[in-house]
């Protein structure tokens, strides 16, 4: 039994108990809802974020931002009080930090850049209204020992434990270190983010404790990301410190692991309309801790 308003559809049913429940749905909702007008965003951009699910923002920051942004991610994770926070999550293996929640709470540069015009105005162009952090967090892969992510669609998990009812958020990492074809940085299917993949099973209870590390709930069936494969073929985010990827809520996406001695960092932003605020979870039993999915609908003003 879930928390869901009854009088709030679920357009995208999840977490079903079996395959014969599990059939793609198509969305119809818009993946840029404002105009070339409305913000920084180019036509060309806005056209690419629309026909692809993502578009790519090349030297967002500058090489002396960069670097001042990594020293600000050191100095957090070399924080005693932050390293033994719930809102740090270690890898499995090493005991390396993996990623820092509520990053734009915990350092003033993070807050300070994710409000200027050049970041706040491009996410409200997509979104087409205000917008509020529905979360935030800076993520380490570090070289030799780095796990990726599995193929998932953050939409999913948002719907599903969260409560977000619709398509009508963005997300956006900002890359700290080059983003090389060989050290596990994102790939993405362009296209199939207008296909919502319904997962199998139901949502333990504290999921995100686990799944914060490694997801095996709300994942898709390997035979639907071959068939999505197939479909719309896989490309990656590659490029310099600096760029920034711009990305669809319900983009499939995964990264793998980095053998390689190149470590890969970012900061990564969802950025959700103020008119898609979240209700209560459709597939999940309770909600997930503020840190993960905030409930502060706030607009986030420059």
């Amino acid at each position: 039994m879930t928390l869901v308003d009854v009088h709030i559809q679920d357009r995208y049913p999840t977490r079903v108990e079996s395959g014969s429940d599990r059939k793609w749905i198509t969305s119809d909702e818009p993946t840029v809802r404002g105009s070339a007008q409305e913000g920084p965003a180019s036509a060309e951009e806005l056209a690419e974020h629309a026909r692809n699910g993502f578009h790519i923002q090349r030297d967002l920051l500058s090489d002396q931002e960069v670097g001042a942004c990594m020293d600000e991610l050191k100095a957090m994770t070399d924080d005693p009080a932050i390293r033994s926070d719930e809102r740090t999550i270690i890898e499995p293996a090493s005991e390396e930090v993996r990623s820092v929640f509520d990053a734009h709470l915990l350092s003033d540069r993070i807050a300070r850049l994710i409000r200027e015009p050049r970041i706040l105005d491009r996410a409200r162009q997509i979104l087409g209204s205000e917008v509020y952090v529905h979360q935030s967090r800076v993520n380490f892969m570090p070289g030799f020992r780095g796990t990726g992510f599995y193929w998932h669609s953050d939409f999913e998990t948002w719907h599903a434990e969260d409560g977000m009812a619709d398509m009508a958020a963005v997300s956006m990492s900002i890359g700290l270190t080059d983003n090389h074809p060989f050290n596990g940085g994102l790939m993405l299917m362009p296209g199939a983010h207008r296909t919502f993949v319904p997962c199998l099973g139901r949502t333990p209870d504290d999921n995100y404790r686990s799944s914060l590390k490694a997801q095996k709930v709300g994942v898709p069936q390997e035979e639907d990301i071959a068939e999505l494969a197939r479909r719309h073929g896989i490309e990656q985010f590659t490029g310099p410190s600096g760029s920034a990827l711009w990305f669809d809520c319900n983009s499939m996406h995964g990264s793998g692991n980095n053998i390689t001695p190149y470590p890969r960092s970012n900061i990564f932003v969802v950025f959700n309309s103020v008119e898609n605020a979240l209700v209560e979870p459709f597939a999940a039993r309770e909600r997930r801790p503020g840190f993960v999915a905030s409930r502060d609908f706030t607009p986030l003003r420059a």
